[in-house]
């Protein structure tokens, strides 16, 4: 498995980077929105193949775990990419919004945000306890610890792509005296 070490690594970052690509790409007329939206899914198409060759080369199943992994991760990918749909339009609202972002529009931003960990940390959950009950205890937790791995690779990326949070452009003095009260 060490020769294989670099092989995953190389994998995972590859996912990372065409996910960040993904996420960090902006555009505001429509045409540009669907050519993106199209270019956001065939990225993503490439990515959970990478995915699936990863796990594959990771993990190492016998015959019989295989085939009562596949099926269900097949579900769970698919619920999984339900939930990244919903945070690639979070991190595109924000990258498009950054510099001018309101405070309300902020707090929704980061409602949504939320929400969709907690969503995510539910699905992880509930898959958790169905990976369980048709696979061994030793390759669900080596499966989840891989999936945790690839996710903050990912995350890693996309959070360095992403406009800087203190990074805001500053009001000039005109403009910040026009704002406060007199």
């Amino acid at each position: 498995m060490p020769k294989e070490r670099p092989k995953l690594m190389v994998a995972a970052l590859v996912m990372a980077t065409a996910l960040v690509s993904v996420a960090s790409a902006q555009n505001s007329n429509s045409a540009a929105d669907l050519a993106l939206d199209a270019y956001i899914e065939a990225i993503r198409a490439d990515l959970r193949s990478d995915k699936i060759e990863v796990i594959t080369a990771a993990m190492q199943f016998n015959d019989k775990d295989a085939a009562a992994f596949w099926p269900l991760y097949k579900s769970y990918e698919a619920e999984q990419a339900k939930l990244n749909d919903e945070r690639i339009q979070v991190i595109k609202t924000y990258s498009d919004k950054w510099a001018a972002l309101t405070d309300a529009e902020a707090k929704e931003l980061g409602e949504q945000s939320v929400d969709l960990e907690s969503r995510m940390a539910d699905l992880r959950k509930n898959y958790f306890e169905r990976f369980s009950k048709v696979l061994p205890g030793v390759v669900v937790a080596r499966f989840f610890q891989l999936e945790y791995r690839l996710n903050l690779l990912v995350d890693l990326k996309i959070a360095s792509e992403l406009p800087a949070l203190l990074a805001r452009p500053t009001l000039t003095h005109y403009e910040n005296s026009q704002s406060k009260p007199n």
